[in-house]
């Protein structure tokens, strides 16, 4: 049992990020939280179709670059993770505006996407953040071809998204957001729900030690 089945509570946060690099399980993980809390599932990617449509390249040429330059996919997996972290930099506007509309309309979600960034953690505020990182190149080849088997293995891809994931959980390290591995999937829904809510049961408890 993966803990999805248990009785739906309102959870203490209005915001809860799960990130990581692509092939992480960050999907499925997002969709077992939104039925645990029963809350809706925002998914950065139709973040970033929704500025594609109303933008041109002019305007953000960033987040156009894989449009305007498909080639560039091909390059060294080095070359490819600096193109996305920088994509991922041109979004963060855009993303700290729709987790800024939940906190101020009260409103729970769940954010899930590759170009999220990990903020300043706050175990007892309203945005919670959680990253998923598989370092095994192998594993996130072999997550593709189930997802994706009609494109074969994608090595190439996996090695981005291990490269990606890295710099990610370097990132998420330093301003204290938890990183999880996805291994093993049967338990993972619990294993983020107890990394978001042990951190703030650990920032409560420490609050009332310091109280005089």
């Amino acid at each position: 049992m993966d803990g999805t089945d248990e009785v739906k509570r309102l959870p203490d946060w209005r915001v809860l990020v799960v990130g990581g690099a692509s092939g992480m399980g960050k999907t499925g993980v997002g969709r077992a939280l939104a039925r645990r809390y029963d809350v809706p599932v925002v998914e950065v990617d139709d973040i970033v179709e929704s500025l594609l449509a109303v933008t041109l390249p002019e305007h953000l040429p960033e987040v156009h670059f894989w449009r305007t330059h498909p080639e560039a996919a091909h390059q060294s997996p080095e070359s490819v993770v600096e193109r996305q972290i920088a994509i991922a930099r041109a979004l963060e506007p855009a993303i700290e505006a729709v987790v800024a509309n939940h906190v101020d309309t009260d409103t729970p979600v769940i954010l899930e996407g590759d170009y999220v960034l990990p903020g300043p953690a706050t175990p007892d505020g309203p945005v919670r953040a959680v990253f998923l990182h598989e370092d095994d190149e192998e594993q996130v080849t072999a997550n593709y071809l189930r997802r994706e088997p009609e494109a074969g293995p994608q090595r190439h891809r996996a090695r981005v998204s291990v490269l990606y994931g890295r710099w990610l959980t370097a990132r998420a390290r330093a301003v204290g957001v938890p990183v999880i591995s996805p291994r093993p999937w049967d338990d993972l829904a619990d294993r983020v729900a107890e990394a978001v809510e042990d951190a703030s049961a650990n920032t409560m408890a420490s609050a009332r030690t310091a109280a005089p």
